[in-house]
């Protein structure tokens, strides 16, 4: 029996790598599907659409046979634009549960946010959960309010570069890397020598040039509340709690989802609406807290209980609050 199932793990690993569009079907179907959440207590065609954004923003697909979602950006992609083309969606929740991510997969979430509000008129809520930093405050900068729970953690206004280096430990074990380049500049950052002045010089401008967009972007979605030298003063990539981010006006309001609902029917100007979410695995999402789908590869054997804790991380530029860099 031990001999059949381990048999079996192996053939649909082969499939999986041999053919794309290969899959096992175990918990949802092939095309996703509009799934009701909550009724709406009269009759009514109105629809306020979920649309969850949570781990880490990257471009990177959660991976496994059971994925279905893809990345974030064509998670969220994907349904903006559905919602879009039906004309009975009158608002959208968009609720966060994110520490933040890459520099460019945030700021491509901001826009297409942007870009769905600017095509619809639809209104867009986000709403908090228990992280909502960095680049997950970017995001929620496209919304028209911006809700917490009482608990969340957000703010982590800034920018980290993350350059690993390895030469102290290949010295150790009598490893040498030869590097031939075409210019002074081009091995910069590179892992198997210790970064000089001049790269870190180099790096910072990057820094701040991705620092100063975050503080743009914040700016002009919140200018009718704080001036750029107030949220200059706020954006040294600390974190705030609620009630300290809606004293400085990083929020809009503190509540839970009922009030994140209220909020968005009232800037749509419908009185009732069905809240509904579009989801792979219907059998999973059967109410406004469920998870849409499992994540990871369930034939995986690595150890995966301290992800939350040392994220797997590929060097680059990221709005995310990483606790353990002090940033």
């Amino acid at each position: 029996m031990k001999e059949k199932m381990i048999l079996i793990i192996i053939i649909t690993a082969a499939l999986t790598a041999c053919a794309p569009h290969f899959h096992l079907d175990f918990m949802g179907k092939d095309r996703i599907q509009e799934v009701v959440l909550t009724e709406s207590k009269t009759k009514t065609n109105n629809k306020i659409l979920v649309i969850d954004l949570d781990g880490t923003i990257t471009n990177q697909s959660g991976g496994g046979i059971l994925d279905r979602e893809g990345d974030p950006v064509s998670k969220i992609y994907y349904r903006l634009k559905k919602a879009s083309e039906d004309p009975t969606v009158k608002g959208i929740i968009l609720r966060l549960d994110t520490p933040g991510g890459d520099v460019t997969t945030s700021d491509i979430i901001y826009k297409e946010v942007l870009r769905f509000k600017e095509k619809t008129g639809v209104p867009v809520v986000a709403l908090m959960m228990g992280v909502a930093a960095s680049g997950g405050y970017y995001v929620a900068s496209a919304c028209d309010t911006i809700m917490a729970h009482p608990t969340t953690i957000t703010g982590s206004i800034g920018v980290i570069g993350i350059l690993p280096g390895f030469k102290k430990v290949l010295d150790k074990v009598g490893i040498d890397m030869t590097i031939i380049k075409s210019g002074k500049m081009k091995d910069a950052g590179s892992p198997f020598k210790e970064i000089g002045d001049d790269e870190k010089a180099y790096f910072q401008e990057m820094i701040d040039a991705f620092y100063n967009t975050f503080l743009q972007v914040v700016h002009e979605n919140r200018k009718e509340l704080l001036s750029m030298e107030e949220i200059r003063k706020l954006a040294d990539g600390r974190v705030y709690y609620a009630k300290q981010a809606l004293e400085l006006k990083l929020i809009d309001a503190i509540g839970y989802f009922d009030e994140a609902l209220e909020k968005v029917k009232e800037m749509a100007s419908i009185r009732e609406a069905k809240v509904i979410a579009y989801t792979y695995h219907p059998s999973r999402k059967t109410n406004i807290y469920a998870s849409a789908a499992p994540r990871g590869n369930p034939f995986s054997v690595e150890i995966k209980a301290f992800d939350h804790l040392l994220p797997n991380l590929e060097a680059g530029f990221y709005y995310l609050w990483l606790p353990e860099t002090g940033r």
